[in-house]
């Protein structure tokens, strides 16, 4: 199973965050699972790859540490496929998700420390 993860810190606060999340992901051609104010669950929809390669999203938003500017989240992406080269599909995603939560337009990256 691969697995990569990553955490950031973000000015935004943390009731905000939620449905901007959302809507990256989405944008992300992930469909949303599941979700509270603190997790989100989204996984990629079938069809463009085969199944063992579908990735799945989850994202955890630590309101306990959170501040009224700034909020920090941690991302775990994963999927079956096993991680037999450094450039596999699970990581190309999490390379693209990565990407999008650290330029988007709706907030200000602080910190972004990858695992």
């Amino acid at each position: 199973m691969a697995r990569y993860t990553c955490s950031f810190i973000v000015s935004v606060p943390s009731d905000h965050l939620l449905p901007l999340l959302v809507e990256l992901l989405q944008d992300c051609q992930l469909d949303i699972q599941y979700h509270t104010a603190e997790y989100i669950i989204g996984r990629e929809v079938p069809g463009n790859v085969p199944f063992p390669k579908l990735i799945t999203v989850e994202v955890l938003i630590d309101k306990s540490k959170s501040t009224e500017t700034e909020t920090r989240m941690s991302i775990v992406i994963t999927n079956e496929e096993l991680p037999l080269h450094l450039d596999n599909y699970c990581r190309q995603m999490f390379e693209l998700i990565k990407q999008s939560i650290e330029s988007s337009r709706h907030w200000h990256l602080i910190e972004s420390i990858a695992g």
